[in-house]
């Protein structure tokens, strides 16, 4: 049901975006919001973070004062060396030791339950998201995917969800647990020697700036990159679902082309990222191998003077790894957290889509319907600026078979979608048994259909599930008959497990029988009024006719409406209503049509010229 549809920006399409070297990178946008919303979207899990947190700080803390307790047990083993003494106080070190052994197996085992606590969280929240991205959809008009490519939306659900999900597995325990051992390695040191805290912290003062030109650099291609696997993802997902169409024109160049500009513009954004982000371990390497130079020199001067010195300048070099090291997991968070803002701001933004209107206070309902409809001059466009059905009225009786007919473009399609309620009107309404449809909330709306359309839809499933489908209360008789209604029962007999086949990529099934399926499924919904767009298309003659007279017998005391290019098809209709140009040209039933020799008289008999 495609016909008049706006345009759905294809990223292959002349208006997605060009290649990378001669755009610029996308520019940040607010990414304080989009992490402050996905803050305030993790509310609820607040309290079990905070512990985790929690037992991250302590953990740190805990190794941050390892260092000194293995200084006092250097010190304590040196006073053999040193006279009067000579001798090392066994019960000392013994106590020491068994103080570090509790830290060490602490410090352990709340890393534990801090990476467990988040890795459940974070694993929720993910669900969560994809659950409320899925919930979204549903409430989304169509007209925002008629202009959306799928494949981009698919992303949101997958890359960018998971990228939030590893980034706070994975980053945000480590950022508090940095800065943690960051403040107390340097609280530390000064409590040890501030001469050596001064030095060891003058010298990796030039860390901090080149981590800081560095993020400035990259957060600008982390959008980019997650913009360009949303593109790249759209073009596949579009090019590969009609493989077959892009084979028999030969469209595989193309779709190449298109597929490499975008991999490349997604190549550099990647590149440019990881490279940027990459260069923090070998800077931070440097840094802490400077750090390390200054305090061996300038700790190698002081004991010269005091060789008592010695074990301060061994936790020191602890001290100094512990100071280095939270630099480089600070800078590497702050690069995933600017990676999970970017995907928030996809993943949020798509929150913020404009949705279906809320029906919540509709009290009107539709119930035994007989099938009355009536249009009351209805206009309508796609686009705000280009109205597609000007001024469209017509009357049907309950029980009657409305065919609606006229050239491509015409509208008919878009009659259909406005009388199921997929879009909402620009004037006039829709009248089913005397209520307007804008005053029923839509799924009553759907109710009363069944449907039929020209491209058939299977899902994953036994033959009996796709037929039932969310119909409740159905009996295998009452599958058995529909699918011997439409002459489809022999052949399901014939698969392998019958009405408990898995339709797969491994069950093959014509075009033909796949719409039987979906012909069969719209008899087992058994709703008031019916839908056939092009229903008979992707059949044969022999079967189209088996097909007409199983569609007769359903459309039997049901109010159907029937869009069909091949007007042989419906000349036994009540009315046909001929549209051209998104008004009615002409209705009224076959035969008298014909006599009058115009519009419709034109289109019949172009179809049987030959004859």
């Amino acid at each position: 049901m495609s016909e008049h549809r706006g345009h759905r920006r294809g990223p292959g399409g002349p208006g997605g975006p060009g290649g990378p070297m001669g755009m610029p990178a996308e520019k940040p946008k607010n990414l304080k919001k989009a992490l402050g919303q996905l803050l305030r979207y993790c509310k609820r899990y607040l309290p079990a973070i905070a512990v985790s947190l929690a037992a991250a700080v302590i953990s740190t803390v805990l190794r941050v004062i390892t260092p000194d307790k293995a200084k006092d047990l250097t010190a304590e083993i040196l006073k053999v060396l040193n006279p009067p003494e000579f001798s090392i106080n066994m019960n000392t070190v013994g106590r020491i030791a068994v103080l570090l052994i509790i830290f060490t197996c602490t410090s352990a085992a709340l890393g534990y339950i801090q990476q467990f606590i988040m890795a459940t969280v974070t694993a929720r929240i993910s669900k969560r998201l994809r659950g409320g991205i899925s919930d979204k959809i549903n409430r989304m008009p169509l007209k925002y995917f008629d202009k959306q490519s799928h494949g981009d939306v698919l992303s949101r659900v997958t890359n960018d969800v998971d990228t939030i999900g590893t980034t706070m597995n994975q980053s945000v325990g480590n950022l508090v647990g940095a800065v943690t051992m960051l403040i107390g390695s340097v609280v530390m040191m000064f409590y040890t020697d501030w001469r050596l805290a001064v030095t060891a912290i003058g010298s990796s003062l030039l860390g901090f700036g080149l981590i800081t030109v560095i993020m400035a650099k990259s957060q600008r291609h982390f959008i980019a990159q997650q913009k360009g696997l949303g593109d790249i993802n759209g073009h596949i997902e579009e090019i590969y679902a009609n493989h077959n169409i892009v084979k028999a024109y030969n469209g595989g160049k193309a779709a190449k082309e298109t597929f490499e500009r975008y991999n490349e513009r997604l190549y550099a954004s990647g590149w440019k990222s990881q490279f940027l982000s990459g260069l923090m371990m070998p800077v931070m390497m440097f840094i802490g191998n400077f750090g390390y130079v200054c305090v061996c020199v300038v700790g190698a001067a002081i004991a010269v003077g005091d060789p008592a010195f010695f074990p301060v300048i061994t936790a020191f070099m602890i001290y100094v790894n512990l100071f280095t090291q939270p630099l480089s997991q600070i800078a590497q968070a702050m690069q995933s957290l600017q990676h999970a803002a970017a995907a928030s701001e996809r993943v949020f933004g798509f929150f913020e889509e404009e949705e279906l209107s809320d029906e919540s206070g509709k009290t009107k309902a539709l119930r035994d319907v007989r099938g009355d409809v009536e249009f009351r001059h209805v206009r309508f466009g796609y686009d705000s600026e280009k109205t597609i059905i000007h001024d469209f009225s017509a009357v049907v009786k309950a029980g009657q078979k409305i065919a609606i007919v006229g050239p491509t473009g015409a509208g008919k399609t878009t009659m259909v979608n406005l009388l199921m309620r997929f879009y909402e009107l620009d004037g006039g309404e829709i009248v089913i048994d005397g209520v307007p449809v804008s005053e029923v909330k839509r799924p009553n709306v759907h109710e009363q259909f069944c449907m039929v359309l020209q491209d058939t839809w299977l899902f994953e499933g036994t033959v009996k599930e796709n037929i039932i489908y969310s119909k409740e209360g159905v009996s295998d008789e009452d599958v058995t008959a529909a699918c011997k209604a439409v002459s489809l029962h022999h052949f399901i007999n014939t698969l392998p497990g019958g009405y408990d086949t898995v339709l797969n990529d491994k069950a093959s099934l014509s075009e033909g029988q796949k719409q039987l399926l979906t012909i069969a499924r719209a008899m087992i919904q058994n709703a008031p009024l019916l839908i056939l767009d092009e229903a008979t298309s992707s059949v044969d003659t022999r079967t189209e006719v088996i097909i007409q007279r199983a569609m007769d017998e359903l459309m039997r005391g049901r109010t159907s409406f029937v869009i069909a290019h091949r007007l042989s098809t419906i000349r036994n209709a009540d009315l046909i209503l001929v549209m051209r140009d998104g008004d009615i040209a002409e209705s009224g039933a076959h035969e008298d049509l014909l006599a009058q020799n115009g519009f419709y008289a034109e289109l019949y008999n172009s179809q049987f010229e030959r004859n």
